[in-house]
């Protein structure tokens, strides 16, 4: 079991530590991911930054994501189309998801990025982190996305996930490191001490501290 978030990223930092002095950009998943990322990016001593990427979810099951938006310009709507078919969801309710979706992405770039643009992921090794891989959906949105960017290699790094999700995801990625890949799994939050929810205050101190370290 993890103590937090910190110490889950400097376990997942060790794992990953081969890739220290290469052309590396660590991507967390706001907000819980960051807090991780940003150990793992200190012991790469590689610059941190966040992946928005937004559920768009079900009209009956607000739990089960159909799809994702992810930022982007233009943003990428991408859709889980057998779950679209399954759920009835309605072109009119994804528009509406999708534009609602869209302010909160506009509001946490605002928040977490300000004036500065996104990062460059042209020919890098980009290791996307999160604090732990429930249904994996975010997740295989978020790596579709990365695929169109230019990325020489992508890399899913996370403290724990569920064996199954994790077989879904591999084709998605170069390749994929997790370090507890319990059965039977049921939250990702069993796995920490301490699991409090992460703030937007968090992720801002976090992504400044990331960028003090590197000056």
């Amino acid at each position: 079991m993890f103590s937090d978030r910190t110490d889950a990223g400097r376990q997942l930092g060790a794992a990953v530590s081969a890739y220290r002095g290469q052309p590396v950009l660590v991507l967390a998943l706001p907000r819980g991911g960051v807090p991780v990322g940003l150990e793992v990016a200190r012991v790469l001593d590689a610059p941190l930054d966040v992946l928005l990427v937004r559920k768009i979810t079900a009209p009956s099951h607000p739990e089960l994501a159909i799809g994702a938006v992810v930022d982007g310009s233009p943003p990428q709507l991408l859709l889980e189309e057998q779950i679209v078919a399954a759920t009835g969801a309605t072109q009119d309710h994804i528009k509406a998801e999708k534009a609602r979706q869209l302010r909160e992405i506009e509001r946490r770039r605002q928040l977490y990025r300000g004036d500065r643009p996104p990062p460059a992921t042209q020919g890098l090794t980009v290791i996307v982190v999160d604090d732990g891989i429930a249904t994996g959906a975010t997740m295989r949105i978020a790596l579709r996305a990365l695929a169109r960017s230019g990325a020489a290699r992508v890399i899913v790094a996370v403290p724990v996930a569920p064996p199954d999700v994790l077989e879904r995801i591999r084709p998605e990625a170069d390749e994929v490191i997790c370090l507890r890949m319990p059965e039977p799994f049921h939250a990702v939050g069993m796995h920490y001490r301490d699991f409090d929810q992460t703030s937007d205050d968090e992720v801002v101190r976090a992504l400044a501290e990331a960028d003090r370290g590197r000056d």
